[in-house]
């Protein structure tokens, strides 16, 4: 019984371990790409949903603006009890005194009875000399202006995240050339502590050197502590704030492809884009209000009834009378409205929405501008960055000679370990060079497809 008792212990803490294991296997994150990286941004970013709700506002306001096309019905409905009182005279246009009908009584009265009044009123303009299509025109400029925008926001949340990639990836070969650094002393302090209890070497080589190793241990929480924040940046910018993510920066460290000497347009740039649809707004707005200054004709067709409670002669019926309309009436007419007046506050408006738009056309050449010196300086960016990453690797190996030879010497007791922990750190350093030169070169090339405004044929071959 006791043997049965062990077996099922045994079973069960062998299920639960499993069960962990696979719990923690599952936990554990996946290191993205800087292609991944890219498009987790561009999919979770919270600004990036912002203007896509955003865009679609717009497009339901062009459907808003279509709706003009229609005809317009008003029902009308009302229900009161009032007094009869009525005198002749005009009463000038207000919302406070309310309108009364019907023959003016002898005497006053402070009785009340009811009254009722029904409606129905079609109302359609046959035609408008363009203004309501250039209204249309406008809603739509302003879905374009948003969907500008929307590509803008995914150009500048994929600009920010490649950038962060880059930083996270540069740290990660910082913390790992500093923990080279630190295995390195370590073996080479195990080396020295033999050689001093042999009274080889004196003590001071012994205490340099763990010196050494404390500062690079220093070096190597620094350094993890920058990857750390690098990380959580990034992060931020995956829509996963609070958290940090691995990456795989491998695809990066190989050698880049070559820039494309094949330059996009720059009038399909998002920013050139968003500047256009801008434009395009003001050119809308003063179209419409060209159209604006224009007769409104509708037709329009009624019919009414209304009810009563009380007589000619001024009797009251009482009771329920007047709650239900008695007597009705039709109509059918066109109506003219043209405000003659306001054609100097139309052509005023019409003359501000022109400098705006001349306004807008200067800052599109700024733009132009900008864009070509960004697009010439990255060109340059790329070229240097080439040179030092082809200079570096040389660095490296001479780092790696000398630090050899700098122990050779010690052993053999023709070097002191001052010159061994300084080689050590310009190893370390030549480390940091190489892998930072490597990045440097995708860093201008994404530059140089940012200034292109299109950074999806590099991220591909990034992820190759």
């Amino acid at each position: 019984m006791a043997c049965w008792l062990r077996i099922n212990k045994l079973v069960g803490l062998s299920f639960c371990a499993l069960l962990f294991a696979g719990y923690g296997s599952a936990q554990t994150p996946q290191a993205l790409t800087l292609k991944q990286a890219v498009d987790l941004a561009v999919k979770n970013y919270p600004a990036i949903r912002a203007s896509g709700f955003q865009l679609a506002a717009a497009g339901l306001s062009v459907d808003q603006a279509r709706t003009d096309y229609l005809p317009r019905t008003d029902l009308y409905l009302q229900m009161n009890r009032a007094t009869r009182n009525n005198t002749f005279g005009l009463i000038l246009p207000n919302s406070v005194i309310p309108g009364i009908s019907g023959p003016v009584l002898g005497e006053a009265s402070t009785g009340g009875t009811w009254g009722s009044a029904a409606g129905l009123l079609f109302a359609w303009e046959p035609f408008d000399f363009g203004l309501r299509k250039a209204k249309v025109d406008l809603a739509e400029a302003l879905r374009k202006k948003a969907q500008a925008g929307a590509a803008l926001t995914e150009y500048e949340v994929s600009q920010a995240a490649a950038a962060t990639f880059l930083a996270a990836a540069a740290a990660k070969e910082s913390v790992r050339a500093a923990q080279a650094n630190v295995d390195r002393l370590q073996a080479f302090a195990a080396t020295v502590a033999v050689l001093v209890r042999s009274e080889l070497r004196p003590g001071a080589d012994e205490s340099r050197l763990q010196a050494e190793l404390a500062r690079a241990r220093t070096e190597l929480i620094a350094a993890e502590q920058t990857g750390q924040e690098a990380r959580a940046a990034l992060a931020g910018w995956l829509g996963q704030g609070g958290q940090l993510v691995e990456i795989d920066s491998g695809g990066i460290l190989k050698p880049a492809p070559p820039d494309s000497a094949e330059s996009t347009p720059l009038r399909s740039h998002p920013l050139v884009e968003s500047q256009s649809a801008e434009i395009g707004v003001t050119h809308a707005r003063q179209k419409t209000l060209e159209k604006s200054y224009r007769p409104r004709f509708e037709i329009v067709s009624a019919v009414y009834a209304r009810g009563s409670g009380a007589n000619v002669d001024g009797t009251f019926e009482g009771g329920a009378a007047g709650l239900a309309p008695s007597r009705g009436n039709w109509a059918v007419g066109l109506a003219v409205k043209f405000p003659i007046f306001d054609f100097k506050e139309n052509r005023i408006r019409r003359e501000i929405e022109t400098r705006y738009e001349s306004a807008e056309q200067a800052r599109m050449d700024v733009l132009m501008e900008e864009l070509k010196t960004r697009e010439e300086r990255a060109r340059v960016q790329v070229a240097g960055a080439r040179r030092i990453a082809e200079t570096t690797p040389v660095e490296l190996t001479a780092a790696r000679t000398l630090e050899v030879q700098a122990r050779a010497r010690y052993q053999a007791g023709l070097g002191t370990v001052i010159e061994v922990a300084e080689a050590q750190r310009m190893l370390r350093q030549a480390e940091v060079d190489e892998a930072l030169a490597r990045l440097g070169v995708w860093r201008a090339l994404l530059a140089l497809a940012a200034a292109r405004g299109d950074m999806t044929r590099l991220l591909e071959q990034s992820n190759r």
